[in-house]
């Protein structure tokens, strides 16, 4: 399930305020930090992000 992209627009990281992009793997749907430093993966679940810095992964 994607996001509405009003949502997108006026999201971002938490971590460092970058603004957030989608990513779907397979049936896993994350937003991603663009920050050059930060680049932190936060999970979508039921369709709702969860914006939460001790949830977020960082990518390999």
């Amino acid at each position: 399930m994607a996001l509405e992209a009003g949502l997108l627009e006026i999201l971002a990281c938490p971590a460092c305020h970058a603004p957030l992009e989608e990513s779907k793997t397979g049936s896993t749907l994350e937003l991603l930090c663009t920050g050059e430093g930060c680049a932190l993966a936060y999970p979508v679940r039921d369709g709702i992000p969860v914006l939460l810095v001790d949830e977020a992964r960082r990518p390999a």
